[in-house]
């Protein structure tokens, strides 16, 4: 990171050298003197200058520095140095050009190095007064890794002149951890406290050294242990809100697999072992999106690939079920386990074909510019957009499903089939066209799970295995043919899943959630909200 910053903010300050109004101007004479110092014979004295530079907080020093370690620091007879640019010769006292002198008539000033070596460790603090705000941020965190006396010196200058409140608040962090290791009592107690409120692991390190200093006086040991016992509290505050953003997460996630599930299991009573592989075509079909804007329309365009995948997903594999359905599934309505063992059967034909098509190895689909990234909710503690974008694309889908299960005429048609087939058949009801379309519409939503799985993950011809069990969980648990318990239930195991995972391991942890959720359908077998009425009953 340092040799980075480092190389960034050499480009920024060797184009001008007003970087002066980003730093906190050095006497003329004391910056004039190192700069005269640095064409020395003796290699000793060029080292102190060195040092020295990198001590006065001038961010003139940073091109003088840079241009030593690149042997572009040249000496002239009068004993003046000047900076060698493309097509010039520059005063860096003054920033003004040298156009009575050639860079040929002039001795390059040599370095070793030991010399490179202490240029290197120079710069890295003056990277603090770079013009550049990136390489300012880099250089600050970069402080924390070496807390000194030097350091601290540096960061006050800094600050003084920082206008940035994040890059301010990082060089006031690093500013009281160099506090801390090097200041007075006075200031390690004040350090201590301040860094009392933070949740960085590299500073519960130091207070933890700090406190297990044997020369370390009592009261600032004390004033590590209370900092260390603030910074404990507010891991454990993290950890519990990033475990419940994590549940919620996982829980969206089981929840768009389900409600496609909660459909064709729920509502039909079709068990659909090919459910999985509804999820699995989704996802090739975002894959297949993307490649396509890759490859024929403008690199502008590809953000927008997400957007006609969603649409193209539920299709596809809506398609696909209705397929399923008229040439399958119809013939086996009311016998449960050859439905089971057809579906299956189409599941690996249908993990198979997509092998011969797209090969076995995983397939990656990039987010979107809007869903990269994310913000930090609280320290340590980062929520991603493309999770958040998850979350709210699956309460939408389930809502405009809700909508069309209660407020259209084909919801109607389709509650009235599965309650009440000879009835509603009679009442002119074309049964087998409802089935085929309610058959689906659960497999559409599920491509759409699909397309949203590809942006948390690896596109796979085994992906949908990896859901169909926890989709049938979250169905039986909460209630089939529920939406809410669908709902209910698809929240509760994903947030209880990721309190189990830390304490009881992943597959300990699934094992456990299984051997409750059986248990729980011995008591209420009908799930967390059962069915009332003469739906119950059908």
């Amino acid at each position: 990171m340092r040799a980075t910053a480092i190389t960034r903010a050499a480009r920024a300050t060797a184009i001008v050298l007003t970087l002066l109004s980003a730093a906190l101007p050095a006497r003329a004479d004391e910056f004039a003197t190192l700069v005269s110092a640095l064409g020395a014979d003796s290699f000793a004295e060029k080292e102190q200058a060195i040092t020295a530079l990198g001590k006065l907080g001038d961010g003139r020093a940073v091109t003088v520095l840079t241009s030593l370690n690149d042997g572009r620091l040249l000496k002239a007879p009068d004993g003046r140095v000047l900076v060698s640019e493309a097509t010039k010769l520059l005063d860096p006292l003054t920033g003004a050009d040298a156009p009575d002198l050639k860079a040929d008539a002039l001795d390059r000033i040599r370095v070793n190095n030991r010399l490179r070596g202490t240029i290197q460790g120079a710069l890295g603090g003056l990277i603090l007064f770079s013009a550049d705000p990136a390489a300012r941020l880099a250089a600050a965190q970069d402080a924390l890794r070496y807390p000194s006396a030097d350091e601290a010196a540096l960061l006050e200058k800094a600050i003084a002149v920082e206008k940035d409140p994040e890059i301010r608040a990082a060089m006031e962090q690093s500013l009281a951890a160099a506090r801390l290791v090097s200041g007075t009592k006075q200031e390690r107690l004040a350090a201590a406290r301040r860094l009392g409120t933070t949740t960085d692991p590299q500073i519960k390190n130091l207070l933890d050294e700090v406190r297990a200093a044997p020369d370390t006086d009592r009261e600032v040991r004390q004033a590590a242990e209370a900092a260390l016992a603030s910074i404990n509290n507010r891991l454990w505050l993290v950890g519990l809100v990033a475990n419940l953003f994590q549940g919620i997460s996982l829980g969206s996630i089981l929840l768009l697999a389900a409600i496609g599930l909660a459909i064709t299991f729920g509502v039909m009573g079709v068990i659909n072992m090919a459910h999985g592989e509804m999820i699995m075509l989704g996802a090739y079909a975002a894959y297949v999106c993307q490649q396509f804007f890759r490859a024929f329309l403008p690199p502008g365009w590809i953000d927008a690939y997400l957007v006609l995948a969603v649409p193209v997903a539920f299709l596809f594999a809506g398609a696909v079920g209705v397929v399923l359905e008229r040439s399958v599934i119809r013939f086996l309505y009311g016998r449960p386990l050859e439905t089971l063992l057809a579906t299956w059967g189409v599941s690996l034909i249908l993990q198979q074909a997509v092998r011969s098509i797209f090969g076995s190895p995983n397939k990656a689909v990039s987010n979107p510019s809007w869903m990269t990234g994310g913000f930090d909710l609280i320290g340590g503690f980062t929520v991603t957009w493309n999770r958040v974008v998850i979350i709210l694309f699956c309460f939408v889908v389930l809502g405009v499903l809700a909508l069309i299960l209660n407020r259209t005429s084909f919801g109607l048609q389709m509650r009235a089939v599965t309650q009440n087939r000879p009835m509603a058949s009679v009442m002119g009801i074309r049964t087998a066209r409802i089935d085929a379309l309610t058959f689906g519409l659960g497999s559409g939503i599920a491509g759409m799970a699909g397309v949203a799985l590809s942006q948390v993950g690896n596109v796979s011809p085994n992906l949908g295995t990896i859901y169909i069990v926890d989709s049938f969980l979250v169905v039986v648990f909460g209630g089939v043919g529920n939406l809410m318990g669908t709902l209910v239930g698809a929240l509760s195991l994903g947030i209880v899943n990721k309190f189990l995972e830390p304490a009881a391991g992943a597959i300990l942890g699934k094992i456990i959630i299984l051997v409750a959720i059986i248990l729980f359908i011995q008591r209420r077998p009908r799930g967390l909200f059962a069915l009332k009425g003469r739906t119950a009953e059908a």
